[in-house]
């Protein structure tokens, strides 16, 4: 299980892939990744990734992008900064059975995991002009048999080490103190969906603060499990 990572909501049986990436034995080296499940865009946090020059990478969802076009396109003006990748189609976890995911629904069965994963990629790829190479399933927990599922089909499976805020559930100061705390190697993980909450505040001071700290940021091209 990540870093900061909740226990209650799980079915029984799933798993957290955890992800880091290579640090560089000196200093700080951070992942800096997002998702945009079903929500709205937060500028608060867009922001100061572009103000800072943080790169980021964002899992969007298909309804998430049809909800939002001009958050959408705030990210397409700058892929210097947000390279998008597949968080599904329909915010499905991929998870076997029908026990709730935090609340979610789960796919389900293998059939719906494909289902999920594919027209998710299908719907970054009409946006972007390029296959998404990773897929972070909803909530970040899966069937041990989805993984090989998932990665049949051509992707990563996209973990990580920092989970910030808890689903965008917690007080900003918490969210910043995770944030400041992350360790050489470390793949962060927020939400960017979540305007009226205020874990979003957190986010934007967390990475403004590891930008005076003197952190490198580097993208998930330099993943390797963890």
């Amino acid at each position: 299980m990540a870093r900061g990572a909740a226990a209650g909501g799980r079915p029984p049986g799933v798993v957290e892939p955890g992800l880091r990436v290579k640090g560089t034995g000196g200093g700080r080296t951070v992942a800096v990744t997002l998702d945009a499940c079903p929500g709205r865009f937060d500028p608060r946090i867009a922001d100061v990734l572009v103000a800072k020059g943080i790169p980021v990478t964002i899992f969007v969802t298909a309804i998430w992008m049809r909800w939002n076009p001009d958050g959408l396109a705030y990210f397409l003006a700058r892929p210097d900064i947000f390279t998008l990748e597949n968080h599904g189609a329909r915010h499905l976890p991929p998870v076997l059975g029908d026990a709730l995911v935090y609340g979610l629904a789960p796919a389900g069965t293998v059939e719906a995991i494909r289902a999920e994963v594919l027209d998710g990629a299908a719907a970054v790829a009409k946006a972007t002009g390029r296959q998404p190479r990773w897929y972070r399933g909803a909530a970040g927990l899966y069937s041990p048999a989805a993984i090989p599922v998932i990665e049949a089909l051509g992707f990563k499976v996209a973990g990580y080490s920092l989970n910030a805020d808890q689903g965008a559930s917690l007080p900003p100061e918490m969210v910043a103190r995770r944030l400041e705390a992350a360790e050489d190697g470390d793949v962060t993980e927020g939400h960017i969906n979540q305007p009226r909450r205020v874990s979003g505040a957190g986010i934007a001071a967390g990475l403004v603060a590891l930008r005076a700290a003197g952190v490198r940021f580097v993208g998930l091209d330099e993943a390797m499990a963890g």
